[in-house]
């Protein structure tokens, strides 16, 4: 749905502007990402508002999407579907609670999956070249360290269902 949306849009933004040097195809691409940034704000945020935990929902939007983007992690083959699938995560985790030794707990593991895992995948969403990716690493440690100063559970829980997200699953499987 996103995917079909970004096209009939690049396509008139194609129309009215022939002489762009961006192809309809960049427009897409572009528009894609857009939109589906902006339907999981919206989405979460009214979500946010009706389950009377905006604050919550706008820390572990912010939080993760920090995390997302120093150390990259596997992406979902369609928008509508990640659209879906983000939202559902961040309604969950900003509901989550758990005891300070859980948090501290749950930021260790995620601490552990990003020192091993970190950045994963991370040239399918910047331009970023491959000799930085070891201070990616360690700007992915030191954002998720930082949870042990702030001691949150929404951002532990945030921070976690990241890191899951850096693991090579197909590879665990096949070892």
């Amino acid at each position: 749905m996103i995917e079909q949306m970004a096209v009939k849009l690049a396509r008139g933004i194609k129309q009215r502007s022939p002489e762009h040097p961006a192809t309809v195809a960049v427009l897409t691409h572009s528009l894609a990402i857009l939109i589906n940034t902006f339907s999981i704000l919206a989405l979460t945020m009214v979500l946010g508002i009706l389950t009377d935990h905006l604050h919550e929902t706008f820390v572990v939007l912010v939080s993760f999407a920090a995390l997302r983007m120093v150390s990259g992690g596997m992406h979902l083959r369609s928008g509508t579907f990640c659209v879906i699938v983000t939202t559902v995560m961040v309604l969950i985790v900003s509901h989550v609670e758990i005891t300070v030794n859980w948090t501290w707990g749950v930021t260790a593991i995620s601490f552990l999956i990003a020192a091993r895992f970190a950045p994963t995948d991370i040239q399918k969403q910047s331009r970023i070249p491959r000799k930085y990716y070891p201070v990616l690493k360690i700007l992915s440690i030191i954002l998720i360290s930082m949870n042990f100063l702030l001691g949150s559970s929404v951002v532990a829980a945030s921070f976690l269902v990241q890191t899951l997200l850096l693991i090579p699953w197909k590879e665990v499987g096949n070892r």
